[in-house]
């Protein structure tokens, strides 16, 4: 018998354990070659364990084990083929057939089937967290209708699940949200961190958005996003203040010539930051290319240590989940961060009358030991400067007409 023993795999440098965190067969299953049999999660990312070779599984570990890299974890018998799979064949009837009305077959029912629900109460109850199981219809037949949804969530969120009730669970930490607590904490104990505030006027991008949204995704395949004028006014302002684009390593401070610009991204196991290498010469569509090749990455948890690594500056977008304000927390090693946020409708004072605008918060959470304050404030409002008058960021952080002046 031929058997060959997979390992678990080194996710990256200086990660000696993982965990197991879901088998995707079962002993005794047969595999193909290079099928992903397990998806392994260290305190970076998750991986995949794939068959080197075709043949029966054996496995050696459960769902949740924390496991040493280099540690077998499965076995394959090669010996042991899968059948091929039988190719359809076509036969030729001698006679046609009659054609015959076949009655119309049932929808498949969604989620939670056997609970009848209609379908305006059931996309009610699921974007709210209501259980179905739990509610009282009052349609025809026990059915459940809106009303009854919205009478359970009057009595309290989630009111269907778990309302009233004392119950506890406890959970163990996944390693991601263990690295990420203690990063955290670290975080607050080993920089002097302040955020300073200040706030944008959006209407200049808005309405550039309005005016080539349609060219902009016909041309490049993408839609132009908040996130890559941001990104490139980020850029500018680490040009004119590196010490905010650098970082402390012992007694010495190391500075980049080059923007890796990391953005948090929400993924269904936590935030990420994939970072973007070298954004300071990228145009906006390749921005906005890239960020959604790496936010579809991390929402299938297909990002590689190397897309997390490394970043020289962060920019975190507390907005699209509401966030009016907040002070981010620093991405170490990094020395700042970049928070964005909710844009809301403002009354403001523009030339000497107060006009309705669509305004943002943003804050810069930096590390006081290497960032001045000046330098802090500065480079916010070279950040407001550049995201409020865009066509700078077409002529490196200048007016057109200071170009033409020489200025």
């Amino acid at each position: 018998m031929a058997t060959i023993e997979l390992k678990v795999p080194s996710p990256g440098e200086s990660i000696t354990e993982v965990t197991i965190s879901k088998w995707l067969v079962n002993t005794g299953d047969l595999v193909e070659k290079d099928q992903e049999l397990a998806e392994i999660e260290s305190d970076k990312a998750t991986l995949t364990i794939n068959a080197e070779e075709a043949g029966k599984i054996e496995v050696l570990a459960k769902d949740g084990d924390v496991v040493k890299v280099g540690d077998v974890v499965c076995r394959i018998d090669t010996s042991v083929k899968p059948e091929p799979k039988a190719k359809k064949t076509e036969t030729k009837s001698e006679a046609p057939k009659k054609e015959t009305v076949q009655p119309a077959k049932e929808t498949v029912a969604p989620a939670n089937a056997d609970v009848k629900m209609s379908p305006v109460a059931r996309n009610i109850a699921t974007e709210n967290s209501v259980t179905p199981a739990a509610l009282q219809g009052s349609g025809p037949h026990g059915r459940i209708m809106k009303n009854d949804v919205l009478q359970a969530m009057a009595k309290g969120f989630g009111s269907g699940s778990t309302a009233g009730t004392r119950n506890e669970r406890k959970e163990k930490m996944t390693p991601l949200r263990k690295k990420l607590s203690e990063r955290l904490v670290s975080v607050k104990q080993q920089t002097a961190m302040l955020t300073t505030f200040n706030e944008v006027d959006m209407s200049a991008i808005m309405n550039l958005r309005a005016k080539y949204k349609d060219q902009f995704k016909e041309k490049f395949g993408v839609n132009i996003g908040f996130m890559s004028f941001f990104t490139k006014a980020v850029c500018e302002a680490l040009q004119q203040f590196p010490a905010v684009n650098a970082y402390i390593d012992g007694e010495n401070i190391v500075y980049h010539d080059y923007c890796d610009v990391g953005i948090a991204v929400s993924a269904p196991k936590g935030l990420m930051v994939p970072i973007i290498r070298n954004a300071e010469v990228m145009s906006l569509a390749q921005i906005e290319s890239e960020i959604k090749r790496l936010a579809l990455k991390a929402r299938d948890s297909k990002l590689t240590i190397d897309e997390m690594s490394g970043g020289t500056f962060t920019i975190t977008n507390g907005g699209v989940f509401g966030s009016l304000m907040s002070t981010p927390i620093i991405n170490p090693p990094q020395s700042a961060i970049l928070g964005m946020h909710n844009v809301v409708d403002r009354p403001v004072a523009v030339n000497g009358q107060v006009v309705i605008r669509p305004m943002m918060y943003i804050a810069l959470s930096y590390d006081h030991r290497i960032i001045d304050g000046k330098e802090s404030v500065s480079f916010l409002v070279k950040v407001k400067e550049m995201v409020e008058n865009p066509v700078k960021l077409l002529f490196g952080g200048k007016n057109p007409e200071e170009i033409v002046l020489g200025l």
